[in-house]
Parts: structure tokens; C-alpha cells; sequence
């Protein structure tokens, strides 16, 4: 990962102070600092290179490899022989991935922008895009780019926020307790977000409610006066409060919410969704966004939340939810030959699956052909991974799919599930080999028919979008 400073670029002095470092400056130090890396191959001579010590691979070992490549400035926990001998610069800290949070949360001091944090299990990118959308409608705003939203991703991301930026919307994503709490109070929101409370990270945490706990960490950096909208829906987050900050609830189910979705329509041809928002006694009438599946409506409440907190009218709202349009492999609903792809790779989770067979669902009333259903596994799930997986099987009887095709030994429970529930054994293809992909994409080849929709589901290591290719490729 790189980035590049918003602002001019700074001196090794300054990037110390940032990250609260040790500078131990060689003659050959960096004279003007332009950026940051965390991949030696992407280092130069004006950009630091963070040496950070992960699960698999410390950075520490790659700081030749980055001064070869021209780096004259190392943010490292040690020095080491090869900074010594090229007589570069080193800011020597305690702890590389901590230091660049400091650096993030300092340079903060040169920037305008009002800050929106957005966490939860499920939906997390698509609510922080909308709510960019939304905003940027009348303001300068700048986002975290893709999913960038791990504890070195985020704080990265933020000194690339322009100077002239009025409001940054900053994902915030966790697997383990402690860390949304390091990313809020890098950001210090002035809005905060948590999206819903799902199975993802039970692996890590165990139970709904310790992951409820985990995403109620972003109130650790929530300014004063603040805001934190919540979905009132969720039983876990019904009575979260306290005298620094506001609550705001968004609901598709409760009447009494402070932001309420009725009337909830599909518009096929389109392919979106349509509603009314009901807040502080007046009604929104046929909002609409181009995205499928009532789940997605809590995201347009999301959004149209933050767009009332930052002073948009209900038409700057409205005009900023329908220009947003899906982006990469999430929800990406086209056209391929006749069949209709519905492509939904980026990540999986029970909760985000049975809401993308939801999408099927609903892209295949009134269609001649079979909804099909392409599974991986879901990952990160603990000892619970088999159950899930069974009642995503189950879900798919409810929602009457014709044909499923299952990838890994994870998804061959989903098989199972759906076996349980009265799908028939000819409809259920399995491929226990998540590697082996093309043994998957051979088969559907062979029996996808014009008019099909098919749906393309798992966990982002599994790589379904492999799959997809191939079609494109063999069809």
C-alpha cells in the first residue's frame, strides 16, 4: 500500500514528530517526504518506507530491499545494518502500525474536514459510499478508497484527505476487540455509524454480543457532541446512550424511529430499490438508489441520516442517493448472453449471503429461466461455521432457488442445509475443492441456459470471481 501526503511534502523532522518517533537522521536522509509505503517495491526516494511487523511477514525484513529501491527515510521499531550502512534515516518507535495512527490522528491539525466514521458486520462500503455520495452532492469530500479500513489502511488513507475537504467518510473494519477503538480515536468522528451487528469475526470474538461490543468501540473517539446513528432494528443496539453524544435510530420495521423507510418498492428494470423516509414529522416521498434488496435500504437511511446532520435539503438528498452506482464485485448486476449475472464476490458473511439470495429472489420473478445459486465458503465463522453454512442451505428452499452450486468444504455444508429443508439432490452441485474452481465453472458452462440468473457468492479468499471469468471466457 502507498500514499501520498495532501499537503507539501514534509521533512523527516516533521514525520517524527507526527509519529511520535525517534529520528535518527543519516546523511543520506530524506530531504522532502512526499508519501508513505508499506510494500518495499513501492519505495523511493521520497517516500518512507513503514517497516510493519505482521502475522506472516515482517517489514523489518524487507528495509534492504526498500533502500535499494531508493528509500532514504525508514519508519522501523529497530535499526538495523542496512540503514546504518547506506546512512539513511530511521524514526526508530515502539510500534510501527501504532505510530501511524499517531502520524494519522496529528495530521489531522492540517485538515478542515469534518469526519463520519462507519463500522458494522455487514455493509459497511456500501453505506460509507452512499453517505460520500450524498455529501458531496454540496460539500468537497473525500472517502477511504475501497476497503481500506484496517489499522493500516485507515490512518494511511487519511493523509491523502485534500486541505480543502469539508467532511471525510472513514470505514472502520475489525476482527478482534481493541481495534475500532484504535481507529476512532485516530479519527475523533463527529458522526459515527455502525451499520448492524452479524456472525463475521465469531471466530475471533464468539457471541453477537461481543461483536455488538467490539463495533461499539467507535464511541471511544466520538467528539463531544457528536452523533451516532444506529440501526433500530437490532435488538443489541436498542438502548445504547449516554449524556456526550446523540443518538439517532433508522428503521425499516419500527414507526417511532428517528428515521423510518415505508413503502419499500423494487424497481426491476432499474435494478434498485424505492421508499419513503419518514423524519421529524415530514415524509420523503419515492426516494431511490441502484441498489437491490431491503437490506440495502438501512444504507440509504444511513445516508440520508448524515445528509440531514450536515444541512442538505431533501432534494440534495434525494439526487445524492440515486446518482450512486455499485462499483468492483459488490452487487454488480448485468447482462452476459442472455443470462443475468448477479456478481457479489467481495465478501460473505450468513447475514450479507441470504440478503444477496434475496437479490436472486428478486431479479428472477417474472423470468422464464432458473435462479441459480454459486456459494463459497463463508470464512472467519469459529465453531459455528458449520450451522451457519446449514442455514444458509435452508434459506435457499424459502427463497424457491432453482439450481445451487456449491465451492469449498464450508459451502458443501450449505449443501446440506438445503438438502435438510427438501431440495432435491439433482439440484445441488458440490466441489469441496475451493481450488479448484474450474471444476465449478465447467459444470455451469454445461448447463447455464439463456434467461438464467445466476448468483455468485462467497467470502473474498475464495475467489469466486475466478469462476465468472471463465464463463466470460467459455460461454
Amino acid at each position: 500500500m502507498k500514499t501520498n501526503f495532501s499537503v507539501e511534502p514534509i521533512s523527516a523532522v516533521t514525520f517524527a514528530r507526527l509519529c511520535g518517533g525517534e529520528l535518527r537522521d543519516g546523511e543520506k536522509g530524506a530531504s522532502a517526504i512526499k508519501g508513505i509505503c508499506t510494500d518495499s517495491r513501492e519505495a523511493d526516494e521520497n517516500v518512507v518506507f513503514a517497516a510493519i511487523r505482521g502475522e506472516r511477514q515482517d517489514g523489518h525484513d524487507f528495509i534492504e530491499s526498500a533502500i535499494a529501491n531508493g528509500c532514504r527515510c525508514i519508519l522501523c521499531e529497530h535499526s538495523c545494518e542496512a540503514i546504518v550502512k547506506n546512512k539513511v534515516s530511521a524514526i526508530v518507535v515502539t510500534d510501527v502500525s501504532l505510530a501511524l495512527c499517531r502520524m494519522a490522528n496529528t495530521y489531522k491539525s492540517y485538515l478542515n474536514a469534518r469526519m463520519v466514521a462507519v463500522t458494522g458486520s455487514v455493509g459497511k462500503t456500501t453505506t460509507k459510499d452512499l453517505i460520500y455520495s450524498v455529501l458531496s452532492v454540496k460539500e468537497q469530500v473525500f472517502r477511504t478508497p475501497g476497503n481500506h479500513n484496517s489499522l493500516i489502511g485507515m490512518p494511511m488513507s487519511m493523509v491523502e484527505i485534500p486541505s480543502d475537504s469539508q467532511w471525510a467518510v472513514l470505514e472502520m473494519g475489525m476482527s478482534n476487540f481493541g481495534e475500532i477503538e484504535r481507529l476512532s480515536i485516530t479519527a475523533e468522528p463527529e458522526v459515527a455509524v455502525i451499520t448492524n451487528i452479524g456472525s463475521a469475526h465469531l471466530q475471533f470474538l464468539g457471541s453477537r454480543e461481543n461483536i455488538c461490543r467490539a463495533k461499539l468501540e467507535v464511541l471511544s473517539g466520538l467528539k463531544t457532541g457528536g452523533t451516532l446513528i444506529l440501526s433500530g432494528d437490532e435488538p443489541l443496539l436498542a438502548h445504547v446512550g449516554g449524556k456526550s453524544y446523540q443518538t439517532l435510530y433508522a428503521s425499516i420495521e419500527r414507526e417511532d424511529a428517528d428515521f423510518y423507510a415505508k413503502n419499500i418498492t423494487v424497481d426491476v428494470k432499474e435494478f434498485g430499490m424505492r421508499f419513503d423516509v419518514v423524519h421529524d414529522g415530514k415524509v420523503a416521498k419515492g426516494l431511490f438508489i441502484h441498489l437491490l434488496g431491503r437490506h440495502n435500504v438501512y444504507a440509504g437511511l444511513y445516508a440520508y441520516a448524515v445528509g440531514t446532520l450536515a444541512g442538505l435539503d431533501e432534494e440534495e438528498i434525494r439526487y445524492g442517493l440515486a446518482k450512486y452506482h455499485t462499483e468492483g464485485m459488490r452487487q454488480n448486476v448485468y447482462d452476459y448472453k442472455g443470462i443475468t449475472i448477479i456478481e457479489d464476490c467481495y465478501n460473505a458473511s450468513p447475514e450479507s449471503m441470504i440478503a444477496a439470495l434475496d437479490v436472486l429472489e428478486i431479479c428472477s420473478e417474472g423470468r422464464t429461466g432458473r435462479s441459480v445459486a454459486v456459494l463459497g465458503d463463508m470464512l472467519e465463522l469459529g465453531d459455528a461455521s458449520p450451522e451457519l453454512h446449514r442455514l444458509v442451505g435452508g434459506s435457499l428452499v424459502d427463497m424457491k432457488v432453482d439450481q445451487l452450486y456449491t465451492l469449498g468444504q464450508g459451502a458443501y455444508q450449505i449443501g446440506v442445509g438445503a438438502r435438510q429443508k427438501g431440495m432435491s439432490s439433482r439440484a445441488i452441485h458440490d466441489n469441496r475443492d475451493r481450488d479448484d474452481f474450474k471444476k465449478t465453472a465447467k459444470d455451469l458452462v454445461k448447463h447455464l441456459k439463456p434467461g438464467d440468473v445466476v448468483l455468485f457468492k462467497a467470502s473474498r479468499a475464495v475467489g469466486a470471481e475466478k469462476i465468472i471469468e471463465y464463463l466470460k471466457e467459455h460461454l
